[in-house]
């Protein structure tokens, strides 16, 4: 990695196939070319800034969960705009899973107790949030969340054994 103790963790592949990598101890995400395996390291806002997770939309921007500062973060490769905004549970809210569906970005701030769920519309730039159900269990950090073929959201509890599914209703 070109920053020391940058710490890779999220990694995705993009439509041209090329690995982008979330960096868990530095303010960065890096780009491994498909065809040369160059690194490019696009450094990213906010002392404090370490990204967990990230996801590509259908469009190409690169979301991000700042943990570190408790932000959603886009970056878009064709003209290099870093976009952010305070995640609705503030600055301890720790994002950490995300997941792009249709067009909408959802992800966990998974310093919240329960874990709350969290849905942002990139077009009217609005946030909602609801609690993670986890019984009579204090905590359940979401670590990753997928898309199922009819639409709805997986998201899995670690500390509460249980995979949840999330029916999308517009």
């Amino acid at each position: 990695m070109p920053t020391p103790g940058a710490k890779p963790y999220g990694i995705k592949v993009d439509s041209s196939g090329n690995l982008w990598v979330a960096c868990n101890g530095s303010n960065c995400l890096v780009k491994v070319n498909a065809r040369t395996f160059e690194l490019e390291e696009v450094k990213l806002p906010g002392k404090g800034t370490t990204v967990r997770r990230l996801d590509i939309a259908a469009d190409g921007m690169i979301w991000y969960v700042n943990s570190g500062l408790g932000k959603l973060g886009r970056y878009n490769p064709e003209t290099a705009e870093i976009k952010e905004w305070a995640s609705p549970s503030g600055s301890k809210s720790h994002p950490y899973a995300i997941e792009v569906l249709n067009g909408i970005v959802w992800y966990n701030e998974s310093g919240m107790r329960p874990d709350a769920l969290v849905r942002f519309d990139p077009e009217t730039e609005r946030f909602q949030s609801w609690a993670i159900p986890s019984g009579d269990f204090y905590a359940g950090i979401l670590r990753h969340m997928r898309p199922t073929a009819d639409g709805a959201l997986l998201i899995h509890q670690s500390a509460t054994n249980r995979i949840i599914r999330v029916d999308i209703t517009e």
